[in-house]
């Protein structure tokens, strides 16, 4: 396994290194794809927008300031790239992550945006509970507009501070703040909506 960072990586891929990008797509593949997975709504567009993302890096890799770090700024990439095909396809959150979004009637526990954010890639042998689950958190997250589900996706899979959520999508941070917190509170209300129905049925 190379020990290289990514910044090593892509300078290395500068001087001409093509096995340089190879090993920043494979190490970074899981993380993005969940991330656009959840951004899109599908596998297809997010395997799309992540081939597109990578292309930019490729065309861009001269441009990057060395001084960053690469992976948020592959993430502003991916996001901006997804932003594009959700706006092509004309396809249609300052609050804690970990906070409740619902409470299990049986055991009392409570169950947390971050509970229901995780994706699993390439995992085809997932029980079909945990493949409904997922399906009902990609429901709820696909029907939220595009400018909250990017600012919630950012802080919950980069872990994004404010500052840097607002330097990427270059909104202002009093927007990033209430955007996040709209975003968590309507995956909330709608989650406690299908959950109800689920428990009812």
């Amino acid at each position: 396994m190379d020990q290289r960072t990514d910044n090593e990586l892509l300078q290395a891929y500068r001087a001409g290194e093509s096995r340089a990008l190879e090993e920043l797509i494979r190490r970074h593949h899981d993380d993005l794809m969940r991330f656009l997975i959840r951004l899109t709504g599908d596998r297809a567009s997010a395997e799309d927008v992540f081939q597109d993302t990578f292309l930019q890096v490729h065309i861009s890799a001269d441009v990057f300031d060395a001084s960053r770090r690469f992976k948020p700024w592959l993430f502003t990439i991916a996001a901006n790239k997804a932003r594009d095909l959700l706006r092509r396809n004309a396809r249609r959150r300052a609050f804690d992550l970990d906070s409740p979004v619902s409470k299990s009637s049986s055991s009392g526990d409570a169950t947390t945006f971050m509970d229901l954010m995780q994706v699993r890639v390439d995992q085809p042998s997932d029980a079909v509970s945990s493949a409904e689950r997922d399906s009902m958190v990609q429901g709820v997250i696909s029907n939220l507009p595009v400018s909250l589900r990017e600012v919630l996706l950012l802080a919950y899979f980069q872990k994004m501070s404010y500052n840097q959520i607002a330097d990427a999508l270059d909104i202002p941070l009093g927007t990033v703040k209430s955007r996040l917190h709209a975003a968590v509170a309507a995956f909330a209300r709608k989650w406690q909506v299908i959950s109800k129905g689920q428990t009812s049925s």
